[in-house]
């Protein structure tokens, strides 16, 4: 299999309208039954939904360590892959899955897959991969889920135009984004007249006028602001052009190469369980997936907002014949913020990390090629 080059231009895709890899058929329903059937609940078996030649490639792989990008949250790129272990989708794919939560770090995520020490891993954003890259972490890019930014910008009602922030004070998590600072350039924000300062991820800093505006993520703060019942106004960078990404998944580059159909049927699992996920009536039911795994204290109603928001997002998001396939024209563009921001030098020439060719091995016409129901 041959890595996709970062500046070479999308192929086009034939897609072949027929069962392949030893799949036993097609069902490409947006609201996927389980492993086991049509019941809704978690498979008990462990009977495979692939011929006996696949199942057995998957087996040899062994044990697939996945690390989690942050604890048990239910985000994209942790919540699937959680539901597809419990609700049997692994079995079926005759895949040994060891699921470990991460600790928020995506770039020491990056080096332990890197390693081996893990797998496969959620790392965040395509920009998040590119850092890893840069700073020589090898590891190849086998996923993009959502193809939209994650990022967003919280200020209270009184702001209504961008500018008015000069003069005042912004608060952010430790730096402020690439996609933050794009956009608040593109209108025209003078960043040398903004405060800067770091803050925890408490949102209520905003209302009690510490700070004027605050980084946050889509599917966190604002919810948590809501439920709180406290008005605001979000600044969202794609409503300024600004291209972002999450769920970015990076596998060992080794165990790729020697070990596809596993990790093609890790994303095709994972797929299938976002699909399953993603419908209203089973939302709650896979957020306490998550729930089960975690200590005491894990705030579910929380969990399920940020769920419904980042699925909702994937799948508005979704673009082309393969939704987790990393986009050519998207890297660029944030490879390009990357370099505004100046946390990458400018030209900085990346090797070939990117290899689409697991994901499209999962998707037929941008459902997941998934085997039906015996």
């Amino acid at each position: 299999m041959t890595p996709r080059p970062l500046a070479r231009a999308v192929a086009a895709l034939t897609v072949l309208a027929v069962c392949t890899l030893g799949l036993a058929a097609c069902n490409a329903s947006a609201t996927p039954p389980p492993a086991s059937g049509s019941s809704g609940a978690p498979s008990t078996s462990a009977t495979a939904a692939i011929d006996a030649e696949r199942c057995a490639q998957n087996r040899a792989a062994g044990t697939v360590t996945y690390l989690t990008g942050y604890q048990y949250q239910a985000s994209v790129s942790i919540l699937d892959v959680i539901a597809a272990k419990q609700l049997g989708y692994f079995d079926a794919m005759c895949l040994d899955v060891e699921i470990q939560p991460g600790n928020g770090d995506v770039q020491s995520n990056a080096k332990l897959v890197a390693a081996g020490t893990a797998t496969i891993s959620g790392v965040g954003s395509d920009m998040d991969v590119m850092q890893a890259i840069a700073g020589g972490i090898e590891v190849t890019q086998v996923a993009t889920e959502g193809h939209t930014t994650i990022d967003t910008l919280l200020t209270g009602t009184e702001i209504t135009d961008l500018k008015q922030l000069e003069g005042k004070t912004l608060g952010h998590k430790g730096t402020l984004g690439p996609t933050q600072t794009a956009m608040l350039k593109s209108a025209g924000v003078d960043l040398s007249k903004v405060t800067l300062v770091k803050v925890g991820f408490d949102p209520m800093v905003l209302p009690r006028g510490q700070v004027q505006a605050l980084t946050a993520y889509k599917s966190n703060e604002p919810a948590t602001l809501k439920a709180q019942q406290v008005p605001f106004t979000e600044w969202d960078p794609d409503q300024y052009g600004v291209q972002g990404s999450f769920g970015a998944m990076v596998a060992n580059p080794a165990f790729a190469s020697q070990n596809p159909t596993a990790v093609q049927d890790f994303l095709r699992a994972t797929a299938h369980a976002l699909d399953y996920c993603s419908a209203a009536a089973q939302q709650q039911a896979c957020v306490e997936f998550a729930a089960a795994l975690s200590q005491a204290g894990y705030d579910t109603a929380h969990n399920l907002e940020v769920w419904k928001t980042e699925s909702h997002l994937v799948a508005s998001s979704a673009t082309g014949a393969v939704p987790f396939a990393p986009v050519d024209s998207e890297l660029t563009a944030q490879v390009r913020l990357l370099a505004d921001a100046g946390v990458l030098a400018e030209g900085i020439a990346l090797p070939d990390y990117v290899d689409s060719s697991f994901a499209e091995a999962v998707f037929v016409d941008g459902a997941v090629d998934w085997p039906a129901a015996p």
